[in-house]
């Protein structure tokens, strides 16, 4: 019989696990999760599991229910516009300071990844786009230095796991989203702080425009 994980990588691994599973649409809100389920999907141990479910709820992905366990938290639009709107603050300051701090080898993998980014629309490889969208956003902040705002930031995106794949693959959005992810870009490599937070408001804004969008009446 193989050992069941244990321990803090198997934490970290049910935790990851679950997160892409929300990212990919196998989990919807409201969704019950079964420790003795996961553990056997994720070949855990349950305490692991366990502890997995409470990090995951101190991060308002899920919510523990007394007496009935953990389920995939409900996250309202409004309450994804007000998330939105204190990410673009902290994404402005983090894209102005990466402007002024990265690295040339960071700079050259913002390059690159602008490359890649306006492959994947060309090809329709939107899965690829939406992996290329985090690691960008994750490079920004990362060139930044601003550790509080990244701690912040990871704090506010949990909730918004799902969100932002379901954005990510509606149709157009990537064609859309592609230019603003390269005025960041260009302007993080071209060492230009004003235009790189300006950038990073405008994309944030038309997030913002899309997440209202999607909660408006189909017209009739």
């Amino acid at each position: 019989m193989t050992d069941k994980l244990t321990g803090a990588a198997a934490r970290q691994h049910v935790a990851d696990s679950i997160r892409h599973a929300l990212r990919s649409g196998d989990l919807v809100p409201r969704q019950r999760l079964v420790e003795n389920d996961l553990a056997a999907a994720y070949g855990a141990t349950r305490g692991a599991v366990r502890e997995a479910l409470q990090d995951l709820a101190a991060e308002e992905i899920l919510e523990i229910v007394p007496r009935r366990g953990a389920r995939v938290r409900t996250v309202s639009v409004e309450e994804a516009v007000q998330i939105t709107e204190c990410r673009s603050a902290l994404e402005q300051l983090c894209a102005g300071k990466a402007a002024t701090l990265a690295t040339d080898d960071q700079r050259a993998e913002l390059a690159r990844i602008g490359v890649d980014m306006r492959q994947a629309v060309a090809d329709g490889a939107w899965e690829a786009y939406s992996a290329l969208n985090q690691r960008l956003h994750e490079l920004v902040i990362e060139a930044s230095g601003q550790e509080v705002a990244r701690r912040t930031l990871g704090r506010l995106n949990g909730p918004m796991v799902r969100y932002q794949f379901r954005l990510a693959l509606r149709p157009g959005r990537p064609a859309r989203s592609l230019p603003q992810h390269l005025a960041i870009i260009e302007a993080v490599v071209g060492r230009d702080p004003e235009a790189a937070g300006r950038a990073a408001a405008a994309h944030l804004d038309d997030v913002i425009e899309q997440l209202r969008s999607s909660a408006a009446p189909s017209p009739t």
